[in-house]
């Protein structure tokens, strides 16, 4: 009858299905050679160069001409410490750098700062003058500088745009919002 104890009929397998399996395995069997012949190759290509490499002396990377130049920003503008208390007590250089870059910054926007003063009792926020304007921005070190000037130009575009030419302040100082006075 042909049938199991299981109930299911077995297949016979034909000798042209066997002979196909087994060319099957056989393709398998030789691309698998193959990749892994063409893997050892390209790691022996690798570890001669290398080793060419380092026998000649040669540095291997990026010579010393192609890292970039480090840039620090140095400010031009007035720094004036409101703080009278803090006689002697010079200003951080990461607060003279970050007076450098804002007024880089501003520079690109089209404004030129006159000068910069930093709050008595305040040690990250830098009010910051611009030529042609009544009032100051503040801003503080925490913020990245093309971020803060891009904050203060929107509100003076802002205030412009409505009339308004006098401000006491704008505070520059909130991620996403700025405040006027």
């Amino acid at each position: 009858m042909g049938r199991t104890i299981g109930e299911r009929r077995e297949k016979l397998e034909s000798s042209s299905e066997r002979m196909a399996a087994r060319k099957k395995s056989e393709k398998k069997r030789t691309v698998r050679v193959s990749v892994t012949s063409a893997l050892f190759f390209l790691a022996a290509v690798v570890l001669i160069y290398v080793g060419i490499v380092l026998i000649s002396g040669r540095k291997v990377g990026p010579s010393a001409s192609d890292t970039p130049d480090i840039v620090s920003y140095a400010p031009t503008v007035e720094i004036v410490d409101a703080d009278a208390s803090s006689a002697g007590v010079s200003i951080t250089n990461r607060m003279k750098e970050y007076i450098g870059m804002i007024e880089v910054d501003f520079h690109d926007l089209g404004y030129k700062v006159v000068k910069a003063v930093i709050p008595s009792g305040s040690i990250r926020e830098v009010d910051l003058y611009l030529e042609g304007r009544n009032g100051y921005i503040k801003t503080t070190i925490d913020r990245g500088t093309a971020v803060s000037a891009e904050d203060a130009d929107r509100v003076i575009r802002y205030l412009a745009e409505r009339g308004i030419g006098d401000f006491e302040y704008i505070d520059a100082r909130v991620e996403g919002r700025a405040f006027w006075k």
